[in-house]
């Protein structure tokens, strides 16, 4: 099961990324804009996802992914790392993530991260 370290660590190794606390928790910004937080003591993440796909995951796998009412009305979905199978999966839901806030030039000088909306 992944932990906060390892989210940490997946999160500073994508281009342009730092960690910086907000809100009393972590937060990791690509070019200064938040794609992942580590809030629930650090035994969840926040992460940046379309509205239209975050509920079909709520809907498929509901022990995984749940919204925060506090964030109903905004495009991020929170996952239980007890319940992220791998660290592979792991990776893929923060690099997502991180494609939805990288700015188009670092999208473009990174192709081997994939396209948006893409894992």
């Amino acid at each position: 099961m992944p932990d906060a370290e390892d989210v940490r660590r997946i999160c500073l190794a994508l281009p342009d990324t730092t960690e910086k606390v907000a809100w009393s928790m972590p937060t990791f910004r690509v070019a200064g804009k938040m794609f992942v937080t580590l809030p629930e003591d650090e035994t969840s993440i926040a992460v940046r996802c379309p509205k239209e796909e975050r509920d079909e995951l709520v809907l498929a796998e509901p022990e995984k992914f749940w919204i925060a009412d506090h964030e109903a009305m905004f495009a991020w979905v929170r996952a239980r790392l007890s319940a992220i199978e791998d660290e592979d999966e792991l990776r893929d839901i923060v690099t997502d993530s991180w494609r939805q806030a990288a700015p188009p030039r670092l999208l473009d000088a990174h192709p081997e991260l994939g396209v948006q909306g893409g894992s």
